[in-house]
């Protein structure tokens, strides 16, 4: 039976007790500053790594940072030899969802050639990044997210421009419809790659084990964790404010083309997150495990196709708005997702742990 949710949310902080507030909030404020600041989605723009805006980029840092940090490194092993949680990742993120997000881009936007390229990007670019935010405020396995988010990177390195080719070419041509060329080396996937997840993964691995190795595992859980923890929710909604005032403009001045690209990319996080916790209980998962099975293949990693649009297409593409839009519509669903996670604990075997009540809790 859960613990009553008054001493649950008393033990949270200020930011952790009304973070789906705050969310909401940095969702309005990026909004209003793109709109009401001439120039100023070009100039957070302006200055890019890997194609992305340098402020994104450190956000990401800054939120990704902590999380990879409270990882324990010497669980990985465990991780790795479960076929349970690692041959259902590679379907669902390499063969189920790009070609899901095909069908949806088709289906929803068979007029509109631009918005579906960006959106058939977006379906090839798995997420690496802000996942392992969405993983741990639902009380997802840590040391799994690590794991499959650099198994993730790999794929992604080696398949990307393949798949591209394919679902962009091969599979239009053959089924009688329009094709687009996808030109983007596997050097720029990598540099991406080794930016995003890379920097962070190596900076929380060294934190823990430098850590640990000068005073303990128990300081180090008990008094470092808490002191850098919130930096991943601060990295989080300034990321979360850049995003919107980048493109505040276009989303308030061109409302229905938002809204049609949208609906394909909510029936995309819808299916792909629930068929993927379903995966996760027949295979017989754990709740923790099974939520960041869920997370990993329903999120995508939009910095990648957001670089890759404005790279091919141009920063005032179609395909680059629908690359934007992308986690504009993922992060309202996804912390979302988080309370449905939450509540999914009921159908997995066994008692909520307390991680489990503080996390409903939180958002």
């Amino acid at each position: 039976m859960s613990a009553p949710a008054g001493p649950v949310t008393a033990r949270l902080s200020f930011l952790d007790r009304f973070l789906a507030v705050w969310i909401v909030l940095a969702m309005a404020v990026g909004l209003g500053l793109g709109r009401l600041v001439p120039g100023l989605g070009d100039a957070l723009a302006e200055v890019t790594v890997t194609g992305v805006s340098l402020p994104i980029a450190l956000g990401l840092l800054v939120m990704m940072y902590p999380v990879l940090a409270k990882v324990r490194y010497d669980r990985l092993g465990a991780v790795t030899r479960d076929r349970r949680l690692l041959i259902p990742s590679l379907v669902l993120n390499w063969a189920v969802g790009p070609a899901l997000m095909f069908a949806l881009a088709w289906l929803f936007l068979p007029d509109l050639p631009e918005y579906r390229t960006g959106l058939v990007v977006v379906g090839l670019a798995r997420c690496i990044a802000m996942v392992v935010i969405w993983n741990d405020l639902a009380c997802g396995d840590r040391e799994a997210a690590a794991v499959l988010v650099a198994l993730n990177s790999v794929f992604q390195v080696l398949a990307f421009s393949l798949l591209g080719w394919f679902y962009l070419s091969v599979l239009p041509g053959r089924l009688g419809l329009q094709q687009t060329a996808l030109d983007v080396s596997v050097w720029e996937i990598a540099r991406s790659v080794l930016i995003f997840l890379g920097v962070p993964l190596l900076a929380g691995f060294l934190t823990r084990r430098l850590g640990e190795r000068a005073k303990g595992r128990a300081w180090y859980e008990s008094e470092l964790i808490p002191r850098i923890g919130p930096f991943a929710l601060y990295g989080l909604l300034f990321t979360i404010v850049v995003l919107f005032a980048l493109q505040g403009d276009a989303i308030t001045s061109r409302p229905l083309d938002v809204a049609r690209i949208a609906l394909p990319l909510l029936v995309y996080f819808a299916v792909m997150w629930a068929g993927s916790m379903a995966v996760g209980r027949a295979v017989g998962l754990d709740h923790p495990r099974a939520t960041t099975l869920a997370f990993t293949a329903a999120g995508n990693n939009f910095e990648l196709a957001i670089a890759v649009a404005i790279a091919t297409f141009g920063a005032a593409s179609g395909q680059a708005l629908a690359g934007v839009v992308g986690p504009l519509i993922e992060v309202p669903v996804l912390i979302g997702l988080v309370r449905v996670a939450l509540a999914a604990r009921r159908f997995f075997p066994g008692p909520a742990p307390a991680a489990v009540r503080e996390g409903a809790a939180r958002v």
